[in-house]
Parts: C-alpha cells; sequence; structure tokens
C-alpha cells in the first residue's frame, strides 16, 4: 500500500459514512438522497480496499477485500440504476420526486 497509517484511511471513511447517514436522515429530494447513500457506500467500499490491503502486507497474498470492493462497486451500480428508474416514475405519476409525497407504493 503506502506509507500512509491505517488510522487514516479508517479516519476518512468514517467521515464519509457520517455525510452519507446524515444525507440519508435529512434530504427529502430522492435523487439527494441516492446520493447519500452512495457516500455511505463508498465508505463501506473503501474500508474494504484498505482492510483488505493491511492484510495483505501482513500475510500472504490475497485479494478477498478488493474483490468484495469489485462485487460492491456493481451493487452501487445496480442501485443507481434500480434509484433513477424510480425517480422517473414518479416524476411521471406525481410530477415531483419528493420522497415526503411518495408514501404509498401505488403508482
Amino acid at each position: 500500500m503506502t506509507d500512509l497509517p491505517l488510522a487514516g484511511f479508517v479516519a476518512v471513511s468514517a467521515v464519509l459514512l457520517g455525510i452519507g447517514l446524515f444525507g440519508i436522515l435529512t434530504r427529502r429530494n430522492f435523487i439527494l438522497l441516492l446520493i447519500a447513500i452512495e457516500v455511505a457506500m463508498n465508505s463501506a467500499i473503501l474500508n474494504f480496499v484498505v482492510f483488505g490491503s493491511y492484510w495483505n502486507s501482513i500475510s500472504a497474498s490475497s485479494v478477498e477485500g478488493q474483490s468484495v470492493a469489485v462485487v460492491l462497486i456493481g451493487l452501487a451500480a445496480t442501485e443507481v440504476a434500480v434509484g433513477l428508474a424510480i425517480v422517473l416514475a414518479l416524476n411521471r405519476s406525481r410530477g415531483s420526486i419528493n420522497v415526503a409525497e411518495a408514501t404509498t407504493l401505488r403508482l
């Protein structure tokens, strides 16, 4: 990895998770809510990569953290596609993408 300490990466990841959770709890716009979920998910991806790389420097060469990160990136892309489809359906049916107005699943 680099000469940077593990605690620095974990601190950055904790800050990203805090920003993501704050955005999830306070946003009313569905697109901003999706962005906040992505920020929180990127925090988890950063943790997997950092701890996987840290584990590689201690033990034999393995790529578990990086492979889980690739799967999570694919999951994040799927989440964005489904989320944007929901946003388009809400906008067509209600004319707004406000989360508070989307109280029922029936379009």
